[in-house]
């Protein structure tokens, strides 16, 4: 059962989009800012902060433009939640952006919305972003 709404964000990075594909797919790069350690086996990820994990399974990805996760909990659940991370370049300017795309209770929204922009603001620390 699906309670979970649906939210989007967007974040302008200075960087090569190759670069962040990086540190949006492997367990190496997501270590540096979204979470204390990852690793991988196959297509599962386990993220570890603090000492607590969390499992998520990688649904899809496509080099260079997006990665999408279901947390085990949520799979165990029947849940079709899932959050994805995607680059999207503006044609036009080259404007460089990560879509953040997550679910979350309709009281954690804003929650959820502000951990995304700690994590971000963490990747472009890393990136040496603005």
């Amino acid at each position: 059962m699906d309670d979970k709404e649906k939210y989007e964000m967007e974040f302008v990075i200075q960087a090569s989009p190759s670069l962040i594909y990086t540190y949006i797919s492997t367990p190496s790069g997501l270590s540096e800012w979204f979470a204390d350690n990852v690793n991988s086996r196959g297509e599962l990820f386990t993220f570890i902060w603090d000492g607590s994990e969390e499992q998520a399974k990688l649904l899809s990805k496509k080099s260079g433009e997006r990665v999408k996760f279901r947390w085990l909990a949520d799979d165990e659940d029947g849940s079709s939640c899932f959050f994805e991370i995607r680059i999207q370049v503006d044609e036009i300017t080259k404007d460089v952006s990560l879509m953040i795309t997550d679910f979350a209770e309709d009281d954690e929204i804003d929650e959820g919305k502000m951990l995304w922009t700690n994590q971000i603001s963490s990747l472009k620390q890393v990136l040496g972003s603005r």
